[in-house]
């Protein structure tokens, strides 16, 4: 095709795409001439994405700890953009849904690998100064994190262990919401009480994770693959896939926050508690959880030996 016939075309296929919005095209092109060009800094907001890091207090690593963390919840919506794809397609493309889970899984392994910078890139001391600027905030708080877990699986499978077999999925919603597991990671260990930064965190964010959870109640991750053709479910690339989607999340991710825990938390053996009041020790360790987003990938002696070489490895180090 020559240079004229493809403008050509390409003006005619601008024409229908503008046709049923009220303007013509020669509008639409009036204001592509005025229109500035656009630069790096602009399209990504570069400007205010530098300005938002303020620290609370003196000490230059409390920089460090926020860009971290920023970093991570931009992981976290990236791993959410993805989660939302496969739980709103109806297509049951095997290529589809294993390539989603193919980049979730990569999300993760970039914030497992970057980790190194939370357990060995801040010193000590500063960090349990600087941490006290921050009370009652807590890495607890994330609730993106709390979406990946609801997109992730149905919601008794995240009822605290103790109490899961006691539930299922004919019990509501707000009633498996209530049970489940990391609210018992913010309470206090010697009265039952909830702590302000589990009071915070859900006066903020219960309503939205509650309309998520309704929202994907046959259509979470889980209940995708659960509805696939026998032939599809058995493929072993996307079970491949789905089993180390449930590792990163649930063994890789929780230990990695536990070597940052006993770096900064933990010498000596005198403990330090967490921001927050969290019970990390309990809270933390895959084994004591045992989340698990697609439990029927998996045998019964891999679920009762869900993550327990972890925590040999943490609290065992002679065996390491």
């Amino acid at each position: 095709m020559k240079n004229d016939e493809r403008i050509e075309s390409q003006i005619n296929k601008l024409e229908e795409k503008f046709k049923n919005s009220g303007q013509d095209l020669s509008s639409y092109l009036d204001g592509l001439l005025y229109q500035k060009y656009l630069t790096y800094w602009d399209y990504i907001h570069l400007d205010t994405l530098l300005s938002i890091q303020v620290p609370r207090t003196h000490f230059p690593d409390e920089e460090i700890f926020i860009m971290y963390h920023q970093i991570t919840e931009l992981y976290f919506k990236l791993i959410l953009h993805e989660q939302k794809q496969i739980v709103e397609d109806k297509s049951q493309d095997l290529q589809f849904f294993i390539e989603k889970v193919r980049r979730i899984n990569s999300y993760f392994k970039a914030l497992i690998s970057s980790f190194s910078i939370m357990i060995k890139g801040m010193e000590r001391e500063q960090f349990l100064r600087y941490r006290m600027a921050l009370l009652p905030s807590s890495g607890f708080q994330s609730a993106q994190y709390r979406m990946i877990e609801v997109y992730a699986t149905p919601l008794e499978n995240l009822v605290h262990q103790t109490g899961r077999e006691s539930f299922s999925s004919e019990n509501s919603i707000e009633e498996l919401f209530e049970n489940i597991y990391w609210k018992k990671g913010a309470t206090d260990l010697s009265t039952g009480e909830k702590t302000l930064t589990l009071k915070q965190f859900e006066f903020r964010y219960t309503p939205r994770l509650l309309r998520i959870a309704n929202q994907v109640k046959q259509s979470t991750i889980y209940h995708k693959y659960l509805q696939l053709p026998k032939k599809l479910k058995e493929d072993k690339e996307l079970i491949k896939s789905l089993k180390d989607l449930d590792i990163n999340a649930n063994v890789n991710w929780p230990l990695m926050h536990m070597g940052s825990a006993y770096r900064y938390l933990a010498k000596d053996n005198k403990e330090v508690d967490a921001t927050g009041g969290t019970n990390w020790k309990d809270y933390l360790p895959p084994s004591f959880q045992k989340i698990i987003f697609f439990p029927t990938l998996y045998s019964e002696k891999e679920l009762d030996d869900w993550g327990k070489q972890w925590v040999d490895h943490i609290f065992n180090p002679a065996k390491k």
